[in-house]
């Protein structure tokens, strides 16, 4: 097909690459953001809902983390800082002529199929507004809307209770004894560095266990070993990768955490150089999945009870796509039927990119994915027959 007037929404690193392909398409553009500035959650702008705190880095070595066609700057560190990558995503946006099609400080409240165009309604500084295009480009993240555990455990809790996506610095933890529920990155990096200011250890609590991987191994960045064999057969590169990992640190049973339910690459791992430092200096202790609460203690799986201050639930997000009906998102918009994950099969011109988790780096995937949206949307690539 041949699309001429493509709407965007959300202007993080899957925005830009999606804006940046289609641009080059020669396709006309409008980015729907309602921040104030490009870089999604890694830019901490005036009325966006990024998630980024202090001490939060790249977790994927910048060599692997960049777009093909817009290297960061040789003099950054392997492992920017949430500041840096924010900074990396506004040059880009900048370069390649985006942040002129970027309408800040607009909420879009709703997308609808009308006849052979998608109507676009958005919520701004100057009121509402509505739009019309030939395709819709769904890239307004998942790491946004945070999940909480549900059902709620059993009991009540007297203490403070916060999720990981409001956390930004440790200073509320000062002195007090921190409860950290999760196993992603940045439950550890919270444990980490709550353990610098608490009263006692750090307890962390995970019911599943992770591979976790530090962010050199052999004295490069850990994901550079991956490439390097990315030559061999899967489950040999798997093979190998575990045999090198046990031989570098251990497993994650020799700390105290749950044993991984899969291999290596199976699961998203834990990026941290940190928490294993941490765990065998006693300052974060490891304990199992928690049972119920119970006033000022949890009580967890193996019977045992600690006093808790605060509890930071690090358990995830939703994929919430609130603009969007029923009709195309189902009762979960995660097992939407999305061919290659872009594209709806009800409909390919509503499109989505950065909507997946990735074991990787996950800039050069929505960049791949980019390009083959604009491809198709251009008129140079064909999809598949629903039936093939």
């Amino acid at each position: 097909m041949d699309a001429t007037r493509v709407a965007v929404i959300g202007a993080g690193a899957a925005g830009l690459a999606a804006a940046k392909a289609l641009l080059d398409e020669g396709a006309e553009v409008t980015v729907w953001e309602q921040g104030d500035r490009p870089g999604g959650l890694w830019a901490r702008g005036v009325g966006g809902s990024s998630p980024a705190y202090d001490s939060l880095h790249l977790n994927t070595s910048k060599g692997r983390t960049e777009f093909a066609d817009f290297p960061m700057p040789a003099g950054w560190p392997d492992y920017p800082s949430a500041d840096r990558v924010a900074e990396y995503l506004a040059r880009y946006s900048d370069a390649f002529g985006v942040t002129g099609r970027i309408r800040f400080g607009t909420t879009v409240t709703a997308v609808r199929r009308s006849g052979q165009a998608w109507t676009v309604e958005a919520r701004g500084g100057a009121g509402t507004v509505t739009e019309s295009y030939d395709a819709v480009v769904v890239a307004n993240g998942h790491n946004w809307d945070p999940k909480w555990p549900s059902p709620a455990y059993p009991g009540h809790f007297d203490g403070r209770q916060t999720h990981a996506h409001d956390y930004r610095d440790p200073g509320p933890f000062a002195g007090k004894r921190v409860l950290v529920v999760g196993m992603g990155n940045s439950a550890m990096d919270i444990a980490v560095d709550a353990s610098y200011v608490s009263a006692g250890p750090v307890l962390l609590s995970a019911r599943h266990g992770t591979h976790i991987v530090p962010k050199y191994l052999f004295g490069r960045p850990s994901d550079l070993t991956g490439k390097a064999l990315a030559v061999l057969p899967w489950r040999i590169r798997q093979r190998v990768a575990q045999a090198a990992l046990r031989l570098a640190v251990g497993t994650p049973e020799k700390y105290g955490l749950p044993r991984p339910a899969g291999g290596l690459f199976q699961n998203h791992p834990t990026i941290s150089d940190t928490i294993l430092h941490r765990l065998t200096h006693g300052e974060v202790v490891a304990r199992p999945g928690v049972e119920r609460l119970d006033g000022g203690r949890v009580v967890f799986t193996d019977g045992t009870a600690e006093d808790v201050d605060v509890i930071v639930w690090a358990t995830g997000y939703r994929v919430t796509l609130p603009f969007l009906e029923r009709d195309w998102t189902g009762d979960d918009p995660e097992a939407m039927p999305l061919y290659q994950r872009v594209f709806h099969l009800d409909d390919p011109t509503l499109a989505f990119v950065g909507l997946m988790q990735s074991t990787g780096a996950a800039l050069p995937v929505v960049e791949a994915q980019a390009k083959l949206l604009a491809a198709y949307l251009g008129g140079r690539y064909a999809l598949p027959s629903p039936a093939a």
